[in-house]
């Protein structure tokens, strides 16, 4: 008889794995009920502060550079091939008011009380500056302050005053010569007529006009290297000899106008219209130019180029009319005292001082003669 199988004991029942854990809500736990019934204490992630941010610093404003207006462009005013003699007038005397516009307070730049006093300055003027003239005559006229004195001087003495202008022994012997002639054919005055005039010792026609017209009050036209200069730049002629000039801008002006015609003439061309640099490009009357262009266009490059009051450097006179001061011009130093130099950009006064051994400051007219 076959024995009985063995029956397999059946097989433990497998608990059910857990339930997966629910996770909890983000940054908090849940409250867990203890065994006793009392909730536990939930803790909470503290919410970590956030961090202050500096705030940013505003940005400085950019400089705003203004633009610079492109300048007018001048062309030079060349007059017709054939001007007619009544277009030139016109032409020479707007220019002539121009300049009045300008130089309202022109006059002549030589120190003087009286008639002989302007005759003996204008024949030392000769090859040298007013303003050394005039730096040297208040010693010459503080010693021998009539003809009478002049002419008795001695020459060794008078040399050695008038040293400072140069050619001081033809000079000497000029102003000695000429007071000689007041002394002995005109009773010690100065005559009022260009025919006795020009025959005084070193007085030819340039310095009795000069006297005539500033003296006398009688008009004339002072023909000196400046105006000779500008009225060929100008156009009003092609005259080369001083009396061939004196006559063709004669003609183009009233009489009553000459004297002022030479002061308005003499000064732009001592302050703006130079020999060899012009100040084109500062100068008021470059739109009626035949000239315009010879010399330095650019107006900021032009403006150093001035001189005396329009550079703000010292004038000529030590003494000048008050008309000028009151135009902003500066008296000239006596000789050998400091000479002021021209004003930084945008300072309201002259510089300080210069030594007066150092040599003129650049621009400043003791640069050129005359």
């Amino acid at each position: 008889m076959a024995a009985p199988k063995k029956v397999a004991a059946p097989k433990k029942a497998v608990a059910p794995k857990r339930a997966a854990k629910t996770s909890a809500p983000p940054k908090a736990v849940a409250r867990k009920t203890s065994a006793s019934g009392t909730p536990a204490k939930a803790t909470a992630r503290k919410p970590t502060p956030a961090k202050k941010t500096a705030p940013a610093k505003k940005a400085a404003p950019a400089a705003v550079t203004p633009a610079k207006a492109a300048p007018t462009k001048i062309t030079p005013a060349k007059p017709p091939r054939n001007e007619s003699h009544t277009a030139l007038v016109r032409r020479a005397r707007r220019i002539n008011r121009e300049l009045g516009e300008v130089y309202p307070y022109a006059h002549p730049e030589l120190d003087f009380e009286n008639p002989f006093q302007l005759v003996v300055a204008t024949v030392l003027s000769a090859q040298t500056t007013d303003l050394r003239v005039n730096q040297t005559t208040p010693a010459l006229f503080g010693k021998y302050p009539t003809p009478e004195d002049l002419a008795a001087a001695n020459p060794e003495e008078v040399e050695e005053i008038l040293r400072p202008t140069g050619f001081f022994r033809a000079k000497t012997k000029s102003v000695i010569g000429l007071s000689k002639a007041l002394r002995d054919d005109f009773g010690g005055e100065v005559p009022g007529r260009l025919e006795d005039l020009v025959k005084l010792p070193g007085v030819g026609r340039k310095t009795a006009f000069v006297v005539l017209g500033n003296a006398f009050g009688r008009p004339g036209i002072t023909v000196d290297t400046h105006f000779q200069r500008l009225v060929r730049r100008w156009q009003w002629t092609d005259a080369t000899e001083p009396d061939k000039i004196e006559a063709a801008i004669g003609g183009l002006f009233p009489k009553s106008e000459w004297t002022m015609l030479s002061h308005h003439v003499i000064f732009h061309g001592r302050r703006i219209c130079h020999a060899r640099k012009p100040a084109c490009g500062a100068c008021s009357i470059a739109p009626l130019c035949p000239a315009y262009g010879e010399g330095e266009t650019d107006p900021e490059k032009a403006q150093k180029l001035l001189k005396y009051e329009k550079g703000g450097f010292p004038g000529q006179r030590l003494n000048p009319p008050q008309s000028y001061l009151d135009a902003g011009g500066i008296p000239a130093p006596p000789l050998g005292a400091t000479i002021p130099s021209a004003p930084a950009p945008g300072a309201s006064a002259p510089g300080a001082p210069a030594p007066a051994s150092a040599g003129p400051a650049p621009g400043s007219p003791a640069r050129e003669a005359g």
